[in-house]
């Protein structure tokens, strides 16, 4: 099997549960990468550099940008949030997988940069149930919950770029989750990511 782990990123609209399904995964798969994100935020008491976020001025975030070094990123509150590139590959190359969960924005972003990755769009069920869940949150507004199901629709329009669609029902994350357990599990051991075993088949 590949030496290399496998780069997997989960998106899906607000609502999708995707928060859930990702913390139910790692608990099934503790081995899961785990990589620190960059921001250009300033540190809130308690925090630490390298370990809740690797912190960064905006001239160096936008130069790091600038040279490909960010696999993903987006700007929240007038900063820049993303993911390293070394950070990946360090997940990666010490064999382990790594799970982004990101906007459908910076899933492609992450394609552009690592066509292997492993990409899969979590729905509910349709978005009548999409709406029922939003509501049932009780902490948008109207105008907010519209806009987040304006948004649902543009992510749908992404959906056939992603390689896998995943539909969490009611009650069913961990189904959803052990299902994508399943996906990687198969993805693992596609004939291009077994070419160490079939290369080395007959050697002594």
């Amino acid at each position: 099997m590949s030496k290399n782990g496998l780069l997997i990123v989960i998106s899906g609209p607000a609502g999708s549960g995707k928060g859930t399904v990702v913390k139910l995964l790692r608990e099934m798969l503790p081995d899961l990468g785990f990589s620190v994100s960059a921001t250009t935020r300033s540190p809130r008491p308690g925090e630490e550099d390298g370990v809740q976020y690797y912190f960064m001025t905006r001239d160096d975030f936008e130069e790091a940008l600038a040279h490909g070094e960010i696999l993903e990123h987006t700007v929240y509150c007038g900063n820049y949030y993303g993911t390293l590139r070394s950070e990946a590959d360090r997940v990666l190359s010490a064999g382990h997988d790594l799970i982004l969960e990101i906007e459908t924005d910076g899933a492609m972003q992450v394609k552009k940069q690592f066509p292997d990755a492993l990409t899969i769009m979590l729905l509910p069920p349709d978005g009548k149930t999409l709406e029922a869940r939003l509501r049932g949150r009780g902490t948008e507004t109207d105008d907010v919950i519209k806009t987040r199901l304006a948004r649902a629709r543009e992510e749908l329009g992404l959906a056939e770029r992603y390689d896998y669609v995943v539909v969490n029902e009611n009650d069913g994350a961990e189904k959803c989750a052990a299902l994508i357990r399943e996906i990687l599990s198969a993805e693992h051991h596609r004939s291009p990511r077994m070419r160490d075993t079939t290369d080395s088949f007959f050697n002594e």
